[in-house]
């Protein structure tokens, strides 16, 4: 059966099999390092093959310490790995597998604040070296959100525009933007577009709660047309949580409507595939943001194929 989109994939973490760890975690007395990294995304590569699926996001902790300020004796990782980095890159282009990367949202190239700005520059460089160093193509990117508005929006996306020349080349080739949902809506990141040729990852969560004047249908078109030829693009999809929350109010739990911003544990089918509708003919990838991961990808695969939703 051919599949559309050409690959699903999820983010960091393994749910279904818990012993498979996303990167090294401990703390820096504990001297972490990008090659039990490495090691962890060989593993992890091992039982992507095994479920066939093509398309992961590594966690932006992957390399320990990488550009903590105060702990420059982190700071050459990639370089001293760069031989293990190509092998583990060249195990995930042979199998298909699309790697990515997106930074927390406290990287920022539009803060008003000098050294945050020059920190989310050191951050974005450094994740893009890491995708060059594993050898991978033009389809593994570093997404970023376009950050804070400060007040004044249009200067918020003047300071990221201004701010994108002094990345690195790397840090430029790999950097892709995604619309959030609070600020900087769809039509925003296509005005940052217009401007230095970034291009727009479509979040369709983030866009229902923060839609500008887009339609779904128009969006995603406009986001997917700001790539370049030969570079398949992505989307991000998650359902939002629709279930109730248990709060704590001093000793006891009282029960709180869902917040639509938040990810729900899978994806509702027949909302996929009524956005595959909607976007029309375009080929693209789509990252799940379930927060169930790997279960909820394979879950929502099944559900496609049982019910021909796609």
């Amino acid at each position: 059966m051919e599949r559309w989109p050409r690959r699903l994939g999820f983010a960091v973490k393994v749910t279904r099999r818990p012993e498979l760890k996303s990167n090294d975690a401990r703390k820096w007395q504990s001297g972490p390092h990008l090659s039990v990294s490495i090691g962890y995304l060989r593993a992890i590569l091992d039982y992507l093959d095994e479920i066939d699926v093509r398309m992961y996001r590594i966690s932006s902790d992957f390399v320990p310490y990488a550009t903590h300020p105060d702990m420059p004796r982190f700071h050459g990782q990639v370089g001293e790995c760069a031989a293990e980095l190509a092998e583990v890159g060249g195990i995930a282009k042979a199998r298909g597998i699309r790697l990515s990367l997106h930074p927390s949202q406290y990287v920022l190239l539009n803060a008003v604040r000098p050294e945050i700005t020059r920190q989310g520059i050191a951050d974005l460089d450094s994740q893009a070296e890491l995708l060059d160093a594993m050898e991978l193509g033009p389809e593994a990117v570093v997404v970023l959100h376009l950050g804070g508005a400060y007040g004044d929006k249009d200067a918020a996306i003047a300071r990221f525009v201004d701010t994108f020349p002094r990345l690195s080349e790397g840090g430029r080739r790999r950097l892709v933007i995604e619309n959030d949902e609070k600020i900087y809506t769809v039509e925003d990141c296509l005005r940052v577009h217009e401007a230095v040729g970034v291009p727009v990852v479509f979040d369709h969560q983030h866009h229902l709660l923060n839609p500008g004047s887009l339609p779904v249908g128009d969006a995603v078109r406009r986001a997917l047309a700001t790539w370049p030829a030969g570079v398949t693009p992505k989307v991000h999809f998650s359902s939002p949580r629709l279930d109730s929350r248990l709060l704590s109010r001093g000793k006891r739990e009282v029960e709180a409507p869902p917040l639509l911003s938040q990810h729900a544990d899978y994806v509702h089918p027949w909302e996929f595939a009524g956005f595959l509708r909607q976007a029309g003919d375009a080929a693209f990838d789509v990252m799940l943001e379930a927060k169930m991961k790997d279960a909820a990808l394979l879950k929502l695969r099944g559900e496609l194929t049982k019910y021909r939703l796609w």
